[in-house]
């Protein structure tokens, strides 16, 4: 399953996310923000269950931001289970 998901309160415009059927993450890539740090995070998260990731990132802050590049990852996955 693929999905992408418009970024809100954060530098990065969009993360887009496959999931292989067993709800494992197969890859993640995000556009905008910090390049280096997010295919850093996004190696990390290949091949880890989706629901470690979003209890790992979800409400992460970047600075007085609301969210972050790794919180909108969160957000992307969640999305993507509620289907």
């Amino acid at each position: 399953m693929t999905y992408q998901h418009k970024n809100v309160g954060v530098c990065s415009a969009s993360t887009e996310i496959i999931l292989d059927d067993n709800r494992k993450i197969v890859s993640v890539k995000v556009v905008g923000g910090c390049n280096g740090n997010l295919k850093g995070i996004s190696s990390l998260l290949e091949g880890m269950d989706a629901g470690e990731a979003i209890s790992r990132l979800e409400g992460i802050r970047c600075g007085s931001k609301p969210s972050s590049c790794p919180d909108q990852i969160a957000q992307t996955l969640k999305e993507m289970l509620n289907q």
